[in-house]
């Protein structure tokens, strides 16, 4: 299978996860987002996934997208949407509107964190949910994603 007929995978990073590895590194770790990146990069070259890893700070470029990735047949999104779980209607309404499979992940558990961050308005409409695992959780979201592929 040539990696143009591999299943593709979007990854997006919210509000504030370009400063992981040295942002609060008692719960975000010291890996940095392009080492992240790289890692898995290297992880869905090994499960048969066009990965593709974008990151931004700003509300309307996540939107935009989530809504192109139905126009670049993204079989699944996987979204660490940062601040934007607890406050962006906007994005849940992108993916109601593209109707991509979408797993949702954080990398602290956020429950065990201010009563504020208990709220997302994703989870509901998720494929998958995965908190607390660290860094880890986006292996564990790779996984997970080839499993909602192979399940078509």
């Amino acid at each position: 299978m040539s990696i143009t007929d591999s299943p593709k995978v979007l990854l997006i990073n919210g509000p504030n996860l370009n400063m992981i590895g040295t942002r609060e590194p008692h719960i975000y770790g010291s890996t940095t987002l392009i080492q992240l990146e790289e890692q898995l990069t290297e992880k869905a070259k090994q499960l048969e996934f066009a990965l593709t890893c974008f990151q931004s700070n700003i509300e309307g470029e996540i939107i935009t997208q989530i809504q192109q990735a139905k126009a670049n047949n993204v079989d699944v999104i996987i979204i660490n949407p940062g601040a934007y779980t607890h406050t962006s209607i906007g994005i849940r309404d992108a993916f109601l509107s593209v109707q991509i499979p979408f797993i949702e992940i954080h990398i602290s558990n956020v429950y065990a964190r201010e009563h504020f961050r208990h709220h997302s308005y994703l989870s509901d409409v998720a494929s998958g949910i995965l908190v607390g695992h660290g860094l880890f959780g986006y292996e564990l979201a790779l996984y997970r994603a080839q499993n909602i592929i192979s399940s078509r």
